[in-house]
């Protein structure tokens, strides 16, 4: 398992690089942006945020642990609430470490006049919980996993980025901007790896004859 984690992080990096390049580019568009603009653009990028990784982290699981029929997953093989469970806590749980956890971390340590930390399946519980639900339900009736994980990225990048920008007060000095990216990086490279592939697998019975 410790080898396919390292082997998946390697594979995501180039990709999760780019999406951070892009961070920074729309940062220094939008450097700006008044803080309440950027709490709306931040809960319209979490919340579909959350719907992909629930989408992909639960049709992680459901293709490898539910039998297969000429390549399909057979609905009903699945135990529905464990795939729920999964689902929701691989969505919710590591999409919020990724988009509000890591991103407030790099507020404190550029002491950002706004920051703070904010909870979306709390704070905006009526939005959020709603769409991880309705990626799980999406999984289990067609559990895609390859262009969600790619959408996944970018839209966890830019929702840790507005995160940042309703912390940052205004314009950045240049070496702010390498400290951006380096927890852009990192908010997106491990959480979103795991989320999307570590996390569902590690409840996949080795019967199921997953490879």
């Amino acid at each position: 398992m410790l080898q396919k984690i390292a082997l998946e992080l390697k594979n995501h990096s180039p990709f999760t690089a780019f999406g951070a390049l892009t961070g920074i580019v729309i940062m220094i568009l939008f450097q700006r942006l008044p803080e309440e603009s950027a709490f709306r653009i931040f809960y319209l990028l979490h919340p579909f945020h959350v719907f992909l990784s629930a989408l992909v982290t639960a049709a992680m699981y459901e293709r490898h642990e539910c039998a297969r029929l000429s390549g399909k997953c057979l609905r009903g093989e699945c135990n529905l609430w464990k795939l729920v469970l999964i689902g929701y806590a691989g969505s919710v749980g590591i999409a919020t470490i990724s988009d509000s956890v890591i991103p407030y971390l790099g507020e404190i340590l550029l002491d950002m006049p706004n920051r703070g930390m904010h909870i979306g399946f709390i704070e905006k519980w009526w939005l959020v919980n709603p769409l991880a639900v309705a990626g799980i339900a999406f999984a289990y009736f067609k559990p895609v996993t390859k262009f969600p994980h790619a959408a996944h990225v970018l839209l966890s990048t830019w929702a840790s980025l507005f995160h940042v920008l309703m912390a940052a007060g205004g314009a950045l000095g240049g070496w702010s901007y390498l400290v951006v990216f380096i927890f852009l990086f990192l908010a997106v490279w491990v959480p979103c790896c795991v989320s999307d592939i570590v996390f569902p697998l590690l409840f996949v019975k080795k019967t199921s004859g997953m490879g």
